[in-house]
């Protein structure tokens, strides 16, 4: 997804040449971009910053310049997901309320009682802010879903090619079918295991011993511990290891299927190669939409995100800013003349990139407690 930041970063790059500061509108109070006019809050980004700084909190203070570029790789996003949203109103394929109260819902479900509403307060987390996150991610998975996606097709020959061209991609190491059984003391380890050898039934076994826990695995021969390569070397299918203690309790594994190694004909690997195409024609058609977007879209961003904004005191920079009247929001165009500022003739020397990771790289959905709100590198793959 590099390349789509850099198509960004590209079109955002001019407007660091100015160093003007808000203009003090009422409409521009609490704003820190506008993307074809609508606003992007300044709580908005506040919010995805406090994000990515949950689980460490307070364990540091970040230098200026360390703000300066999580918070313009954060606007990237931001400024991504607007277009997106634009996108999908301009076709009518908008996320709708039901959508969202679907999606709040099942976030909600892998809560107990109010365990959900516990976390955000604990986290500090505004449920506005998170609410409005949720969208940009629902609207992101709908805008692959249902714009790019029908336009991807995907032909046999191309996906025999591609199978022969990455044959060792299909190759299955040799792996094991097993269950693990695990508990804090070996005595209930034991007697867990005799019960699931006497009815394989693994909801009776919890049910009888509620400190336990047990969970079916297939791992490859290379991912084996040291300690697992050693209990399973000779066992026969079915049968048990011996008790093995481990740093926080005891477990015995129950072997399966021990499968051997083999290579996945064209029609086993089809799904797999189907997926792979499809990831890489979504990575490209999002690439060529992003680039006719910025090549049309208005952006206006605050000079007081920009790295040298708040602390370039460079005489000749004010001088012109005096002489032009500078206008306090940044604006670019992105289109023919990109790499142009409108409404300023001195492009000077002092270009500054807004830096960060992949516009598609936002905080999934609230679904355990530090995870509010991806990335797109798993919508698309690359």
């Amino acid at each position: 997804m590099n390349r789509l930041l850099l198509l960004l970063l590209l079109a955002l790059s001019p407007v660091t040449l100015l160093m003007g500061g808000c203009n003090g509108t009422t409409d521009d109070i609490g704003v820190v971009a506008r993307v074809n006019g609508r606003p992007i809050a300044l709580n908005q980004l506040e919010f995805q910053h406090d994000l990515l700084h949950m689980d460490g909190a307070g364990t540091f203070v970040p230098s200026v310049e360390a703000l300066r570029r999580e918070y313009g790789h954060i606007l990237a996003d931001l400024i991504v997901l607007e277009l997106v949203e634009q996108e999908l109103e301009r076709l009518g394929l908008q996320v709708t309320d039901e959508e969202m109260v679907e999606e709040e819902a099942q976030v909600r479900a892998d809560y107990p009682d109010d365990a959900f509403d516990q976390v955000l307060i604990e986290e500090y987390i505004d449920l506005a802010s998170w609410r409005r996150q949720l969208h940009y991610d629902k609207s992101r998975r709908n805008f692959f879903q249902n714009v790019l996606r029908p336009q991807i097709k995907i032909d046999y020959l191309e996906a025999d090619a591609y199978y022969k061209k990455h044959l060792k991609d299909f190759r299955l190491p040799e792996s094991y079918r097993m269950v693990v059984i695990r508990g804090a003391m070996k005595g209930p380890v034991q007697r867990a295991v005799a019960l699931y050898r006497e009815s394989d039934d693994v909801a009776g076994v919890l049910e009888k011993s509620p400190d336990i826990t047990i969970n079916e695995l297939t791992v490859g021969a290379g991912q084996l511990s040291e300690d697992w390569k050693k209990a399973l070397d000779g066992l026969p299918n079915g049968e048990v290891t011996p008790v093995l203690e481990t740093r926080s309790g005891f477990e015995a594994l129950v072997l399966l299927q021990k499968l051997p190694a083999k290579m996945l004909d064209p029609t086993q690997a089809y799904p797999l190669v189907e997926e792979a195409l499809l990831d890489r024609k979504l990575s490209e058609a999002f690439e060529e939409w992003l680039s006719k977007q910025l090549a049309v879209a208005d952006i206006k961003i605050s000079a007081l995100l920009l790295e040298k904004a708040a602390d370039d005191d460079t005489a000749g920079v004010e001088d012109d800013q005096a002489g032009q009247g500078a206008d306090t929001d940044l604006e670019i165009d992105s289109g023919d003349g990109m790499g142009e500022e409108m409404g300023n003739e001195d492009d000077g020397d002092d270009e500054q990139a807004l830096s960060g990771e992949s516009p598609l790289d936002e905080p999934e959905p609230l679904d355990d407690a530090q995870d509010v709100s991806e990335s797109a590198d798993d919508e698309t793959g690359d």
